[in-house]
C-alpha cells in the first residue's frame, strides 16, 4: 500500500510496472525508480473500452504526454504532471486489457 488507502501499481499489475520500468531504465528515464510505488486508482470510467490505467486521482491526467515503444511500435503512452516528475496516467496501446 502507498497511503494506507491505495494499492500500489506494481502489486496490482506487477508485469506492467516492469514493463514500464524497464522501458523507462532503457531511455535513461529517472522515472523508472518511481513505478513500483505508484497508486492505482483503478482504471479510467470515461468509456467501457478505455484503456487508461489512473495512478492519481480521477481528473488529475497529467499535460505532458511519453510514448513507450519496445521495436518501433507503441506499448504505453504515459501522463505526466506539468513537472515531468510524476506519472499520473498509463495508458496501454499494445492491445491487452489493463484490468
Amino acid at each position: 500500500m502507498t497511503d494506507g488507502r491505495r494499492p500500489r501499481l506494481a502489486d496490482v499489475f506487477p508485469v506492467l510496472a516492469d514493463e514500464i520500468a524497464e522501458l523507462l531504465r532503457a531511455e535513461g528515464d529517472p522515472l523508472a525508480d518511481a513505478v513500483a510505488d505508484l497508486p492505482c486508482h483503478g482504471r479510467c470510467a470515461c468509456t467501457a473500452a478505455c484503456t487508461v490505467l489512473l495512478t492519481a486521482p480521477p481528473g488529475s491526467s497529467g499535460s505532458v504526454v511519453v510514448p513507450l515503444e519496445r521495436d518501433g511500435i507503441g506499448v504505453f503512452l504515459l501522463s505526466l504532471d506539468p513537472s515531468r516528475t510524476a506519472i499520473t496516467g498509463i495508458e496501454v496501446l499494445d492491445g491487452r486489457d489493463p484490468g
